[in-house]
């Protein structure tokens, strides 16, 4: 802007333009102005044209002469001056009341602006509740969409629960087997106990009659060594008791054996 300059009415120069009172100067210069009703610096200020009318009107009332004419005439120009001196004195006093007015304006506006702002405010914090609270409720509903998902995915309740009566029926049957299996064991191990007691008493009643056969064996070669009277006849009876015992001896022994046998298959199965 400094830079452009301005032209000089009447002339076709062009000179830079220059201030010719400082930020300071021309607040100083303001307020005189609004105190003095000094609009411009040309010319006689009011308030200094009212009291020079109001000076010359004492001056003329205070000399003794008969100047009634002129007191009237000066009464009036400083009457007429003081109306011209009022007339912006109004105008500031309206200014000033619309001034009033306005600032009122403006602190109710901006009283409304705080409340607005203040209420605004609430609601930012309402609405961060709601959108907290929004969150929540959509996570529980993609929690329950998963779920439902996976419901879904799984087959009817009548299917299910018919599945798990089958089983419940597999249990019940594997159960009672297991009862009839564990009852059958504890017959098999009493069976057991009492074929080992049975096999016992007959080995010791093998062992006994063994023992007596052989008891018997050698009674009979001490009579046949000692006795030598009756000798056929006492020897046809004593083959026929030796025979006898040996028949029994034997007959023992494969029961025995037999019984061992069966003892042996019975604890492979």
């Amino acid at each position: 802007m400094l830079g452009k300059g301005r032209k000089v009415s009447g002339r076709g120069e062009t000179a830079a333009a220059n201030y010719a009172f400082g930020p300071a100067e021309d607040d100083i210069i303001i307020k005189h102005r609004l105190l003095t009703r000094t609009t411009t610096t040309r010319g006689e200020p009011p308030l200094k044209k009212l009291q020079r009318k109001f000076t010359s009107f004492v001056l003329e009332v205070e000399k003794d002469e008969d100047n009634y004419n002129d007191c009237a005439k000066l009464s009036k120009a400083f009457l007429q001056e003081l109306s011209t001196f009022e007339i912006p004195l109004l105008k500031s006093k309206a200014v000033i009341d619309a001034n009033l007015r306005e600032k009122e304006n403006f602190n109710e506006l901006k009283d409304e602006i705080n409340r607005q702002i203040l209420q605004a405010q609430t609601d930012i914090e309402d609405l961060k509740k709601q959108l907290e609270e929004s969150k929540i409720e959509r996570k529980h509903k993609e929690e329950c969409e998963a779920i439902r998902k996976l419901i879904s995915a799984q087959p009817p309740r009548s299917e299910t629960q018919k599945s798990i009566t089958e089983l419940e029926k597999e249990i019940a049957a594997l159960e009672a087997e297991n009862t009839a299996g564990s009852r059958l064991l504890e017959l098999r191990k009493k069976q057991f106990a009492l074929l080992l007691h049975v096999v016992d008493e007959l080995q010791n009643t093998i062992e006994e009659e063994q023992k007596s056969l052989i008891e018997e064996m050698r009674m009979v070669t001490k009579e046949q060594k000692n006795g030598l009277e009756d000798a056929s006849g006492g020897s046809e009876a004593m083959a026929v008791d030796w025979l006898a015992a040996a028949s029994k001896f034997c007959s023992c022994k494969l029961q025995c054996d037999e019984i061992c046998w069966n003892l042996d298959a019975k604890s492979m199965d």
